[in-house]
């Protein structure tokens, strides 16, 4: 019975570390998630704005005459 409670106490004490672990490791994936998430938008805007810089340059372009 001894024994029983000493392996369910190892037991137990595994999981305990075991789920510290992954908890740090989740709040770890979270803030890498929302630091993409932000380059993300960042990258996005400077894409529409690149965008509608190009377009604008476009239509101030000549027509071409044959």
């Amino acid at each position: 019975m001894e024994n029983e409670l000493n392996m369910l106490e190892n037991k137990l004490a595994q999981l305990i570390q075991m789920s510290g672990k992954l908890r740090a490791e989740n709040h770890q994936l979270r803030q890498e998630l929302a630091h993409a998430l932000s380059s993300n938008r960042q990258y996005t805007d400077k894409m529409d704005s690149a965008k509608a810089r190009l377009e604008k340059l476009l239509t101030n372009l000549p027509e071409e005459q044959s």
